[in-house]
């Protein structure tokens, strides 16, 4: 059984003000083709080959994101990739959904009978569906994938107490949604197939396209200080601050007051925690064990390519829920761990450094070199169009090639010499760093 907070979102919109697209990879498209999904995804959603970045005078240059032309990432209705995944649950007659129920309970621990002298293990939920009374499942097996917020995690960790670790951290930056519309023929105002992003240092925004021609902006902003969500309180210092920061963008959002005003601001923060599980009967997966903050675009990738460790878990010891639920976590903890700290790193990458000569040089260098190297990738290409390659070792060596490549393009140049010698120097510190 699968009891589901929202609505159908087959059925019914979401609310305004939260993401109608996500950023899809090859770790989740490889997830995807696990179950014959992957050309229905690919069919819905809209490829980004680099970003477009934007400046205070409107002029822009774009980025790619690889020197291979397959390399791209793929901007995806979170609403058509949700009714994809039903459609598909509701092929098995085994598979029963309650949608608008709230699990209010979880209870996994034991309790003395009051009509044995044993004790009977009291493995259930309780859910309450919209409009009716709570009612209580029975659950040999729970597994958690109900987000940051999970009900399950709370439950683990107060079972747990002091044996259940968990760090989280917030930014000081929060992040609020607005809105491009198509135009009236219901094409899109902005070049398409990119990612959009115009940096200004300690704030920035981004935009998704959608299939309808729209795309969703994020502006991700301080909460408090000087340029920040707390500093803006009427439409005209918002549109002020629009005109001198995002003249380009200002233009595209006619909507930008209203969209401001109502849609919700909303908090970014990573948490990491320990166990996923518990006595063989709950185990957390995706963002209920590993919420991240968006800027790899990694948050769906890395929870659909936990269902694939999990799964080859689940083989290796079919029936075995406590061994299957510590083998998933012992696999998987240190990779997710790594995209967590990933993540952070693109945040503050894509807000300042995009602009840098250092890194423009070093993209270019990169650039070259993957279209000419074939074994060669970038750490954002390690992490996201490499899906054979954990997450943990994506770090290591993808931060280590930055340090060196920067330092070779110290100045803004290109490093002297042929491709395959600046390669050559690359795996010799490579190899030396072991």
């Amino acid at each position: 059984m699968l009891i589901e907070k929202r609505k159908d979102l087959r059925w019914a919109d979401i609310s305004a003000g939260r993401s109608i697209n996500l950023a899809l990879s090859d770790r989740g498209l490889a997830a995807l083709a696990a179950v014959g999904l992957d050309d229905e995804a690919r069919s819905i959603a809209i490829p980004m080959h680099g970003r477009m970045i934007h400046d205070r005078s409107g002029a822009s240059r774009v980025s790619p994101y690889s020197g291979r032309e397959e390399d791209y990432i793929n901007s995806i209705s979170r609403t058509e990739l949700n009714a994809l995944l039903l459609d598909a649950a509701d092929r098995y007659d085994e598979v029963q959904i309650m949608f608008e129920t709230d699990c209010t309970e979880i209870a996994l621990s034991s309790v003395d009978s009051r009509q044995s002298t044993r004790l009977a293990e009291r493995k259930c939920l309780t859910a309450k569906p919209k409009d009716q009374d709570p009612i209580q499942v029975s659950a040999e097996i729970i597994i958690g994938a109900d987000g940051a917020g999970s009900p399950t995690r709370q439950a683990i960790e107060k079972l747990m107490g002091h044996d259940f670790k968990s760090d989280s951290h917030f930014l000081s930056s929060g992040y609020k949604e607005l809105h491009i519309p198509p135009t009236v023929s219901g094409e899109w105002r902005i070049e398409k197939n990119v990612l959009h992003i115009w940096p200004r240092g300690s704030y920035m925004a981004i935009a998704l396209p959608n299939l309808d021609g729209s795309f969703t902006v994020t502006l991700f902003w301080p909460m408090e200080g000087d340029n920040s969500f707390g500093a803006i309180s009427t439409e005209a210092e918002l549109d002020a601050f629009f005109r001198k920061e995002f003249p380009d963008l200002y233009t595209e959002l006619p909507d930008l007051a209203e969209d401001y005003f109502n849609n919700p601001t909303g908090k970014l923060g990573t948490l990491k925690c320990a166990p996923w599980h518990y006595a063989g009967h709950a185990c957390l997966i995706g963002d209920a064990c590993h919420p991240i903050v968006p800027f790899y675009g990694q948050g769906m990738n890395a929870a659909f390519e936990d269902t694939l460790v999990f799964m080859e878990c689940y083989d290796a010891d079919k029936g075995d829920w406590a061994t299957i639920f510590s083998e998933f976590y012992r696999r998987r903890k240190p990779d997710t761990d790594a995209i967590a700290d990933l993540a952070l790193d693109n945040f503050y990458e894509m807000q300042d450094h995009v602009d840098d000569p250092a890194f423009m040089a070093k993209r270019t260098l990169e650039m070259k070199m993957e279209q000419e190297i074939p074994s060669y990738y970038s750490k954002y290409g390690l992490v996201t169009f490499r899906e054979d390659l954990p997450y943990r070792e994506a770090l290591r060596q993808g931060r280590l090639q930055d340090k060196i490549l920067l330092d070779m393009c110290h100045g803004g140049k290109v490093p002297d010499g042929s491709l395959q010698d600046v390669y050559s120097k690359l795996q010799e510190r490579l190899v030396s760093s072991l």
